[in-house]
């Protein structure tokens, strides 16, 4: 009788909670279709999708910021008034459709006036860390949505900017770690160029209006919506998905409380358990071994198939590197700086995090740059690598898993992946650099 008591207060409390209606959270979504460009030839469904997804979002009792076709003036006024808004919000999303570019690292997506005239033209445009910054203040869900990732317009432009310093333009989008409590959804993955479509939305959009008000657990409807698009897209198009959530978060039908119930001793243990922990290492480290390993692992579980998919891309890429492509991919690079070098990694506290300092030891062959501290997929394993330019310029790519979660932006749990930019100057036995995402660090290196 007092074990079905207690059940009973539990059940009661969790429903206190959470069993009434979703509106009695606090929802906002900022919403923008940016295709009407001035400058560069028109797209032709963004306004539509950002007509559709933000009636979609109403529907699930969001207060929805809508915008289509913005300046700059306009797309800043609407970032601020979502910023204020999330800062009291239970959840908050923010989606764009449009056209977006990376440079050295780092996402920009581009108001309709949008021009590049020389790298101070990048201050006109709308930074997605400054984005995700604002998504942070939201208490409980925040999801970042980039159906953005079309052939870059403005890629010569870039390209001519960058080549007076050494700076990386690639195609797409930079890859982006979600944060704790976050969701980061692109429309394809990182470094790719996605079709807007031939119909009213985009590939990506239909299948997010598809699934997006379906009664299913949030990490789950994006998982559908990234296998639709790679399936209707014939395995050409896969969305990039990082998600760091804690729980399970409904934005229609089931609440987002667990009810406790008493244990069931005689249930076996679910297999896929651990799967979306294991595939975030695994895709954060993002080799042919990593993503193996998952599949032998868990080969029937919910991201087998992105598993697959990964693998197939990969095997791809390196089927177009031919023997007599490897002279031409060495041809930038320099032997002056080979050699030994020490690293030092230096965080100091920000926000929540608490500064460090890392040591790496690194070599250099061939102009190649590669550091790696503690063992690969262990947490707090650590990986930078990239080429040295001739004038001693480089762009670094940093990965690992992340450490003790008090040294980590969010409080992120040990093992979460992560990856961020590094700007660096070498000379011939010193050199500088700065990351470009998330948190401000220097790193200094020093040749022995």
């Amino acid at each position: 009788m007092g074990e079905f008591c207690r059940f009973f207060l539990i059940l009661a409390i969790g429903c206190w909670l959470g069993c009434g209606s979703a509106s009695a959270e606090k929802r906002v979504a900022l919403v923008i279709g940016n295709g009407a460009y001035a400058h560069k030839a028109k797209l032709p469904n963004p306004a539509h999708d950002a007509e559709d997804v933000a009636a979609a979002l109403k529907r699930g009792n969001f207060d929805v910021i809508f915008g289509a076709d913005l300046r700059q003036a306009e797309m800043q006024e609407a970032t601020i008034r979502f910023a204020r808004a999330a800062s009291t919000a239970d959840v908050a999303v923010f989606y764009y459709s449009g056209h977006a570019m990376q440079f050295n690292g780092v996402n920009y997506l581009m108001p309709i006036d949008a021009k590049l005239d020389d790298e101070a033209d990048l201050k006109r445009f709308t930074r997605v860390d400054d984005i995700l910054n604002d998504l942070q203040q939201a208490k409980n869900l925040r999801i970042l949505v980039l159906d953005s990732c079309r052939d870059n317009p403005l890629a010569n432009n870039l390209r001519r900017i960058g080549q007076g310093r050494g700076a990386s333009v690639a195609r797409g989008l930079s890859k982006m770690e979600a944060p704790l409590g976050t969701i980061i959804s692109f429309s394809t993955q990182a470094g790719q160029t996605a079709e807007d479509g031939k119909g009213r939305n985009s590939p990506y959009t239909t299948a997010f209006l598809k699934h997006i008000e379906e009664p299913h657990e949030i990490g789950d409807v994006f998982r559908e919506i990234s296998s639709d698009v790679y399936e209707v897209s014939g395995k050409a198009q896969l969305p990039e998905l990082s998600l760091s959530i804690v729980g399970k978060f409904y934005l229609n039908g089931p609440v987002s409380v667990t009810i406790a119930t008493p244990p069931v001793s005689s249930a076996p243990a679910d297999p896929c358990a651990a799967a979306e922990v294991h595939w975030k290492a695994a895709d954060g480290i993002g080799t042919s071994a990593a993503y193996e390993d998952h599949l032998t692992r868990f080969p029937t579980c919910i991201f087998a198939g992105l598993a697959k998919a990964k693998l197939e891309a990969l095997k791809q890429k390196s089927a177009l590197v031919t023997p007599s492509d490897a002279p031409a991919s060495r041809a930038g690079r320099t032997k002056e700086f080979d050699g030994r070098w020490d690293v030092t990694v230096s965080c100091p506290d920000a926000s929540s995090a608490r500064g460090y300092t890392r040591l790496l030891s690194a070599t250099v062959r061939d102009g190649a740059f590669r550091a790696e501290d503690q063992a690969t997929g262990r947490p707090n394993w650590l990986l930078i690598d990239g080429d040295i330019a001739a004038d001693g310029k480089a762009t670094l790519n940093a990965r690992g898993l992340t450490g003790d979660s008090v040294y980590t932006i969010n409080g992120a749990k040990p093992g979460s992946p992560y990856f961020y930019t590094i700007d660096a100057q070498f000379e011939r036995n010193r050199g500088t650099g700065k990351r470009n995402e998330l948190r401000p660090c220097t790193v200094t290196f020093a040749k022995r």
